[in-house]
């Protein structure tokens, strides 16, 4: 099929040929408030918080599904009543533990991204490496510098293939 844009349009004349250009849209300029909200977006400080709380809400419901999957050992002895009761706990145990979890991953990814993106002026893939391998080595510190190499290069693993995954499907 011919493509109805290319077709010449006639003016009176048999010799001039011209094509229709779609109409031009003109460039809106940000306004000072999204100047400042930008600005403000990319503070570290502001960034870090943001994903932190974010991971936690991440982190409650992760709790809440997993914490109800949780079945009691003594399941046989206990009543209806002492089965909810102990799913809830399990349930608020989980949540809380995940919510921390989340949200000290978050927080560190999303600073330890901001401060390297910022102190290399570019913002590409080994920014992702590098705050993944500072996550996973500060999260499994705990467990001595065998673990801590081990976290480093899983979440950097992790982290980068995360970022090919959601680049591609952009």
């Amino acid at each position: 099929m011919a493509d109805d844009s290319e077709k010449p349009v006639s003016n009176g004349s048999s010799n001039t040929k011209e094509v229709e250009k779609p109409p031009m849209e003109p460039i809106s300029l940000p306004t000072v408030e999204e100047i400042r909200g930008q600005d403000i977006w990319n503070n570290c400080a502001v960034r870090s918080v943001v994903s932190g709380v974010m991971g936690g809400g991440l982190g409650i419901f992760m709790g809440l599904f997993l914490g109800a999957l949780d079945n009691p050992l003594m399941q046989d002895e206990m009543t209806g009543r002492q089965q909810i009761i102990y799913q809830a706990k399990q349930m608020g145990r989980r949540s809380w533990s995940s919510a921390k979890a989340f949200a000290v991953m978050g927080f560190v990814f999303s600073a330890a991204e901001c401060v390297v993106e910022k102190a290399r002026a570019k913002h590409d893939i080994t920014n992702t490496a590098i705050a993944g391998c500072t996550t996973g080595g500060a999260i499994s510190a705990k467990g001595g510098p065998k673990a801590a190499c081990v976290g480093c290069a899983g979440f950097a693993a992790f982290s980068v293939v995360i970022e090919k995954f959601l680049e591609r499907h952009q």
